[in-house]
């Protein structure tokens, strides 16, 4: 009970919430229209039992007449359900594409809006985001739907049904085996004893499904990964000769998709081939049970195959779970994972590490700044940065030193440390990592990327590629193309130098921005940004010496491997 009640309890906390949603006017109406559809498609299969009875009563009785009215009696019945199943096909169907839409929206909210992406990344706390959000969202919709309405259609023909069976099925005397005692409505018993421990049964053969779908959503997600790892390094696995050691890897993650798909499989085969005798026998069960009564004389033809179909209803609303066994294990499994997605972009870390826009102030200076790796080794200890307005200021240090770390300390976004860092009130800030983001799309999207309400004219973006020497770019501004896919590691890197021309900041961080280029050519560079951005404060990290001529002061991040660094202000030179 215990299982069930948790089952119940993430299934209630994962739902639940669109229907309270600002799209509950179309959400609440949709869920009933579907439920009312189930109930009536039930209605039509009691009237179907019902005329089960009349037209084989009218076979053995030979009565043409009241044949060939049950004949239309069923063509009616037939056109109700058959706009009854249409009604359901697209009900059901345009309430889970609206709820997908919503559930995928709102989950995109919580892991980009709070960075919770960047920390997964981070942390490694749960794999393949990307597949939860894209794939478990839809099957989250499409399983709840099937087994909402499923039970709901179970339990109104169990109620429906059972009376209809109770009333034909009549009193069993026990007086055969020596019991002076009868059974009232008998052959109900027998439905719902033989439901009951058809369902047992099932749980005890196909239980083990649920953590078996749940590997195989991560084990699919892990091969994906790897083709689009393989499609997005072509150009590095070639140069590598790295084809071999690329299928080995590949082949490897696909050996565990087959090993946990011969587990389902197996595990899938022997549920299949219970549920297979279970509802097998059930055809036949009630035949056996009702024949001593028909070959008696006690009850006719049309009475005996109006039991038998409400046998066959009763026991099928109630071994509801035995014939959708594997989808409420995937069900569990998807309900898991998406759990665990949330409560991962949920999380909090601990670290006080905040920026503070402060009225009236002209520099950036971080304050107690302590910064530490994802593994909590100290980089830095309540350290002190000063970045004065109108001052280059460049940032070096040996690698693996932290520079990096400190970057994205400045930015806001490293989870791992404590203290705050000022800025100026209204400031314009744009950080250029050493591998710049490019989305998909046109070049001129791309260039006016991450500000998309940018007013930048098109001559203003041309003199932004030709200051960052990519010229011959300007006749693809209305190109749309994976331009990461396109553009060489240089180019990449001169179009964010053209982005920062465009975008305008009062203040410009850069961490290896121009480690892909030759010196001449960030030299060029360098020289544009100071031409052209004269009123930004730059602020770069970087090796090289040639870097040195275009800043005025320089800061060296010190420490030795393993224990705390320091920042010192060194002579520029």
């Amino acid at each position: 009970m215990k299982k069930v009640g948790s089952f119940i309890g993430d299934w209630w906390r994962l739902v639940i919430p669109y229907f309270k949603s600002e799209d509950r006017p179309f959400a609440i109406p949709l869920l009933i229209g579907a439920i009312a559809l189930t109930f009536t498609g039930v209605g039509l299969e009691v009237l179907f039992n019902d005329w089960n009875r009349r037209f084989y009563d009218s076979l053995q009785n030979k009565n043409e007449e009241v044949f060939w009215r049950e004949i239309t009696v069923f063509s009616v019945l037939a056109a109700f359900f058959i706009l009854n199943y249409v009604a359901r096909a697209v009900v059901s169907p345009y309430l889970r594409l609206r709820w997908r839409r919503w559930l995928t929206k709102n989950f995109l909210a919580h892991w980009l809006d709070g960075r919770g992406y960047y920390r997964i990344e981070l942390t490694r706390s749960v794999d393949n985001a990307d597949q939860r959000i894209a794939e478990d969202l839809r099957l989250l919709g499409e399983y709840t739907m099937q087994l909402l309405l499923g039970l709901l259609g179970a339990v109104a023909t169990l109620v429906s049904f059972l009376f209809i069976l109770w009333q034909l099925s009549g009193p069993l005397s026990l007086s055969f085996i020596g019991i002076d005692a009868t059974i009232p409505g008998y052959m109900a018993w027998v439905a719902l004893v033989y439901a009951f421990v058809g369902t047992f049964l099932a749980n005890l053969v196909g239980r083990r499904l649920i953590n078996l779908n749940f590997m195989k959503q991560r084990y699919e997600a892990n091969f994906r990964f790897g083709l689009v790892r393989v499609r997005e390094n072509a150009e590095g696995i070639a140069l590598y000769n790295g084809e071999q050691r690329e299928a080995d890897a590949l082949n490897l993650r696909f050996a565990d998709i087959f090993a946990n798909g011969w587990r389902v499989l197996f595990t899938q085969a022997q549920l299949a081939f219970y549920q297979a005798g279970y509802q097998q026998f059930a055809i036949i069960f009630p035949y056996l049970v009702t024949a001593p009564r028909f070959f008696a004389g006690a009850i006719t033809l049309g009475v005996m195959m109006q039991t038998a179909s409400a046998f066959g209803q009763v026991q099928s609303a109630l071994s509801f779970f035995v014939d959708n066994y594997t989808s409420l294990a995937e069900l569990r499994a998807v309900m898991d994972r998406l759990k665990g997605l949330r409560t991962a972009t949920d999380e909090k870390l601990e670290t006080t590490l905040d920026v503070v826009p402060q009225a009236g102030r002209q520099d950036v200076a971080a304050e107690a700044l302590t910064l530490a790796l994802p593994n909590r080794q100290a980089l830095l200890q309540d350290a002190r940065v000063e970045l004065p307005k109108g001052r280059a200021t460049l940032i070096s240090g040996a690698s693996g030193s932290g520079k990096s770390t400190l970057f994205r300390a400045l930015a806001g976004i490293w989870p791992f440390g404590r203290g705050h860092v000022n800025i100026p009130a209204g400031a314009r800030v744009l950080f250029l990592p050493q591998k710049p983001y490019i989305p998909i799309g046109t070049l001129r999207d791309a260039v006016k990327y991450p500000d998309e309400h940018s007013a930048a004219t098109d001559a203003e973006i041309v003199a932004a590629l030709q200051a960052a020497q990519l010229g011959h770019l300007v006749p693809r501004l209305d190109e749309d193309a994976h331009w990461s896919n396109i553009l060489s590691g240089g180019e990449q890197q001169r179009l964010a130098i053209a982005r920062a021309l465009v975008f305008k900041p009062d203040w410009l961080f850069m961490d290896e921005a121009t480690a892909s280029l030759d010196e001449p050519a960030e030299a060029a560079i360098y020289r544009a940004l100071k031409e052209r951005l004269p009123d930004a404060t730059m602020v770069s990290i970087g090796h090289r010496p040639t870097l040195r001529q275009w800043h005025d002061r320089r800061l060296e991040l010190q420490r030795a491997p393993g224990e705390v660094g320091r920042l010192v202000e060194v002579p520029a030179s």
